[in-house]
C-alpha cells in the first residue's frame, strides 16, 4: 500500500530517484530481489551483478544492505504516490478510497513486491529490524492521508457527518493488508482489486451522505 508524496516522510533524506536512471535501476533490482529472497536472504552483490554494476559501484551510491533497503522502500512508495494523484494532488473524500482500489490492481502486477511489503510489515515491528522505522512512517504517512480524505469528505457533505473516521481508516488499511497476505498464501488465485472493492462498496453504503 502507498499514499500521495505530500504526506510522505523521508528516512534517507532523498526523496526520489528520479532523473538518476541508473540508482533507478539498482532500487528496481533491489525490490525485486527483497521481494524474492527477503532482506537476510538477498546480498548486495547479487543486486549489483543484476544491476550491472560492479559492488564497489554499487557501495558508492549505497554505503549498506540497510541503506539500499531503506532507499528502495522509499523509491516505491515514491513511485507508486505520483500514480495515486491527479495533476500532483493527492485525491479525498471517497476518491481515496477509489485510488486505494486502482493500487490493489497495480501491486497484483508486481507479487514480489507485495510479498517484500507483507514479510517486512511483520518482521519489522521488531525495533531491531533495520527496516522498523520506514513501517512506523508508512503507517503513520497512510493514516494522515486517509484521515485527511475523510475529513475533507464530511466537510464536503460525502461521508456522514457520525461516520466513525479512526475506525474507518483502520478497517481499511487492514482489510488491504489482509487481502495481500492471504492473496499471496492462496498463490494468486483471486483478484485482489475486486475484493477491495467490494470493501469500500460496503463503506460508501454504511457511511456515504
Amino acid at each position: 500500500m502507498s499514499f500521495p508524496r505530500q504526506y510522505r516522510h523521508t528516512i534517507t533524506g532523498r526523496a526520489s530517484a528520479a532523473g538518476d536512471e541508473a540508482r533507478a535501476r539498482v532500487l528496481e533490482v533491489a525490490l525485486d530481489l527483497f521481494g524474492a529472497f527477503g532482506f537476510r536472504g538477498t546480498s548486495l552483490a547479487q543486486v549489483a551483478q543484476r544491476a550491472g554494476l560492479s559492488q564497489a559501484g554499487l557501495l558508492h551510491h549505497f554505503p549498506s544492505k540497510v541503506a539500499l533497503l531503506t532507499a528502495a522502500l522509499e523509491y516505491r512508495e515514491e513511485t507508486e504516490g505520483s500514480r495515486l494523484e491527479a495533476d500532483g494532488v493527492a485525491p479525498l473524500g471517497w476518491a481515496a478510497f477509489d485510488a486505494l482500489i486502482d493500487l490493489a490492481a497495480r501491486n497484483a502486477a508486481r507479487p514480489p513486491v507485495v510479498r517484500l511489503f507483507v514479510t517486512l510489515s511483520a518482521e519489522a515491528l521488531d525495533a531491531d529490524h533495520p527496516a522498523h522505522a520506514w513501517v512506523l512512517h508508512h503507517y503513520d504517512s497512510l493514516t494522515a492521508w486517509l484521515t485527511a480524505a475523510v475529513e475533507h469528505g464530511r466537510e464536503r457533505g460525502e461521508f456522514r457527518p457520525d461516520t466513525p473516521v479512526t475506525t474507518l481508516i483502520r478497517l481499511t488499511i487492514a482489510t488491504l493488508d489482509g487481502l495481500q497476505q492471504q492473496w499471496l498464501a492462496a498463490d494468486q488465485d483471486f483478484d485482489m482489486a475486486e475484493e477491495f472493492r467490494h470493501f469500500v462498496d460496503g463503506q460508501k453504503q454504511a457511511w456515504k451522505n
